[in-house]
């Protein structure tokens, strides 16, 4: 069993806003297989299932995001090999993908919950740029809306992002990480 999740805030609010690059890629995944996800509220998740796929887009807002990957990992017994990770990063420039087999959680709160709860760090991930960042605290860049012409980048790196985690699930990261970084 593989877990895919996708970080982002829950609520219309937040819906657009940078820091749910996570959940826009799990979302258009979900769309393409023409999957439905439902609140399971033990397991703090959004969540759907298909073949030896769970995607989860957990509730408990992006600063918790561990409560809920721990919380999926441990019902379904899902070894942290199996894991992906998928969430924005301001560090990365706007259209561009970045695998990475582990490392720190670079300032990314989100991350920084998940290390905490399943304590260690050497989990796949994801990142979605969303930068470059302008000078504003980080808090309020990806809190923001993506503008129209942000927008315009964003939906070809949903669809590429999509195709880099099949290519993750398939063919293993290596061979992801030389394709798509």
């Amino acid at each position: 069993m593989k877990l895919i999740a996708g970080l982002g805030n829950i609520g219309e609010k937040y819906c657009f806003t940078r820091h749910n690059a996570g959940f826009m890629v799990i979302d258009k995944w979900a769309l393409e297989k023409d999957l439905t996800f439902k609140e399971d509220k033990n397991l703090k998740s959004m969540i759907t299932k298909f073949e030896d796929k769970i995607l989860i887009k957990p509730v408990t807002y992006m600063n918790l995001s561990g409560e809920a990957v721990i919380a999926v990992m441990n019902y379904y017994k899902i070894d942290i090999k199996d894991i992906l990770i998928i969430y924005d990063d301001i560090s990365i420039d706007l259209g561009r993908l970045r695998f990475r087999k582990s490392g720190s959680d670079g300032g990314h709160n989100g991350i920084k919950s998940i290390i905490k709860h399943l304590g260690r760090n050497d989990f796949a991930r994801l990142k979605i740029g969303i930068g470059p960042q302008p000078p504003i605290p980080s808090e309020n860049y990806v809190l923001q809306n993506f503008t129209k012409e942000q927008t315009e980048i964003l939906k070809p790196t949903l669809a590429k992002a999509v195709n880099a985690v099949e290519c993750y699930l398939t063919d293993g990261i290596e061979k992801a990480q030389n394709i798509f970084n």
